[in-house]
């Protein structure tokens, strides 16, 4: 169900019932990675996290780990603020 890159790729995944009845599969979100940060970036309107992501820990499909490394669950939600947490580049 997910890429191979994706922090959802190895969760467990279970079945809900909808309120129209229909059998829908849950993923359980994952506990947030430990990750070290190498600063902060101060955020100019526009740019985009896996822009960012890309630039800093070489990884634009990385951009969810700047968003863990904030406390956000939406990436958008850090389009609003001045300065925003990057973390170290994966080894």
């Amino acid at each position: 169900m997910f890429d191979e890159k994706s922090r959802y790729y190895k969760t467990a995944q279970y079945q809900v019932t909808d309120r129209r009845g229909r059998s829908v599969p849950v993923v359980v979100i994952p506990p947030a990675p430990l990750q070290t940060l190498q600063g902060y970036h101060l955020l100019k309107q526009g740019q985009r996290l896996d822009h960012l992501a890309a630039q800093y820990i070489k990884d634009p499909a990385g951009f969810w780990r700047i968003s863990e490394a904030n406390d956000v669950m939406l990436p958008e939600a850090l389009s609003e603020q001045m300065e925003i947490a990057i973390p170290q580049k994966s080894r």
